[in-house]
């Protein structure tokens, strides 16, 4: 009985996202906040990810903003090949004002959107998957597989700083395009915010199905003993590479939809911030809850916008002591204060002898177990 109510519950929770981001936020928006939003939720998308990743499998993913960067670069390089072709010329505007008249070899198979496409979900796929590899089978894990996946994050913007067919460090810009339609329609605009609406829910559908399947007890497992999965005859390693490469397939989607909905992609949106960016979203939202993650990044993005605007440099520092905040006294992150409430109430309404289990069973909550 209980299953089927979880069952229900879940799918309740569905219709009322879907109707909200499918159907009030078109109306209650204006256009510009409307392409605001579909903007966050790119950044939700990476969350869920990351969710399952560091929430459930215990990886500190530091590096997401290079996955987020391959994606959103490959698409960059379709929509100027794209945007080129239609005015007539062999290479995108960035590159004929530095003279280059011939489009580099790397660029060629771009021109293709079943390319671009399959590029998207395969290479930064293959990419995770063989680093993943790499490093737990080596046991790698905790403090250095962090410091590792940060240092890459900071290597790839460096490298994209220096490479000026790929734009420097002014990235790729300017899309006039997308697989056809004109990014200048507000019609066009709509439609990439459904599409970026659309993913956020698949995604989600999808992590909730690892979670709730046998891999996502094993994931659990992992994390909290994984020695102990060994010696039950499961390798960490393999159960880790899939949830880090799942991961980073959606960073790899989140970037390609991130490039024509705000209109271009940079370095300064690979590097070492914009990854610990979209770890603070999911540290404050819940990362080890499923919804957590997506509500903490839009709700810190949303924020980010709304003050940094008015506070500039002061907003930095709120972030960052709001990150320690929660990391340091509530660890579950913001889905873990409802949980923790109920406890309580639970507790006074129990005996003595009851409530020290309760206060015991609270102290696991609120330290994300």
């Amino acid at each position: 009985m209980s299953a089927i109510l979880g069952r229900w519950q879940t799918w309740a929770g569905f219709a009322v996202a879907a109707v909200v981001l499918f159907g009030v936020a078109p109306v209650a928006l204006s256009d510009f906040r409307l392409s605001l939003l579909g903007k966050f939720l790119c950044f939700a998308i990476v969350a869920v990810g990351i969710g399952l990743a560091w929430g459930r499998g215990g990886m500190l993913v530091l590096g997401q903003g290079v996955f987020f960067g391959f994606g959103g670069y490959m698409m960059g390089m379709h929509l100027k090949i794209a945007d080129a072709q239609i005015f007539g010329n062999d290479v995108p505007d960035f590159m004929q004002i530095a003279g280059v008249r011939e489009l580099p070899a790397y660029w060629e198979p771009f021109a293709s959107p079943a390319f671009t496409m399959l590029a998207i979900l395969v290479l930064p796929t293959a990419i995770a998957a063989a680093l993943g590899f790499g490093v737990f089978k080596r046991r790698v894990k905790g403090a250095y597989f962090a410091i590792l996946s940060q240092a890459l994050a900071a290597a790839l913007a460096i490298l994209l700083v220096g490479q000026t067919s790929l734009g420097g460090s002014n990235g790729l810009n300017r899309f006039r395009t997308f697989f056809g339609f004109t990014l200048n329609d507000p019609a066009n605009r709509r439609m990439l915010y459904f599409i970026a609406a659309g993913t956020l829910l698949i995604v989600v559908a999808i992590v909730r199905q690892l979670m709730q399947s046998r891999y996502g007890e094993l994931l659990v497992a992992v994390r909290d003993a994984e020695e102990r999965v060994r010696f039950l005859g499961y390798d960490p390693a393999n159960i880790k590479v899939v949830a880090y490469t799942v991961a980073a397939l959606f960073a790899s989607i989140a970037g390609a939809l991130f490039a024509p909905i705000v209109g271009f992609i940079a370095p300064s949106q690979v590097g070492i911030l914009p990854s610990i960016a979209f770890l603070i979203g999911v540290a404050i939202g819940g990362r080890t809850t499923l919804l957590g993650p997506v509500l903490g990044a839009i709700g810190v993005a949303w924020a980010q916008t709304l003050f940094s605007e008015r506070f500039p440099s002061e907003w930095t520092y709120a972030q960052g002591l709001l990150f320690i905040v929660v990391v340091g006294f509530f660890p579950a992150g913001l889905a873990g204060l409802g949980v923790l409430a109920k406890r309580m109430r639970q507790r006074r309404a129990t005996s003595p002898a009851e409530a020290g289990a309760e206060a015991a069973e609270t102290e696991k909550v609120g330290a994300g177990l």
